[in-house]
């Protein structure tokens, strides 16, 4: 399963953990993916959303 927002499609971002001794290595900045039962097309289906597409309402929670 992708780690991708069914709304929006934020999928992970690269880029750089620096510690304090400024050692450099790779790492991913994940999505916060939430599984939500929401409304699509008229029918109640779970769908994995990014926390960011919930909290503005682009997602129809189903009661």
């Amino acid at each position: 399963m992708a780690k991708q927002c069914e709304i929006c499609g934020k999928t992970p971002a690269v880029g750089r953990q620096v510690s304090h001794a400024h050692n450099v290595s790779a790492r991913r900045f994940e999505p916060n993916l939430q599984t939500v039962r929401a409304v699509v097309n008229g029918g109640v289906r779970r769908v994995r959303a990014c926390t960011r597409c919930i909290r503005s309402n682009k997602v129809v929670k189903a009661a």
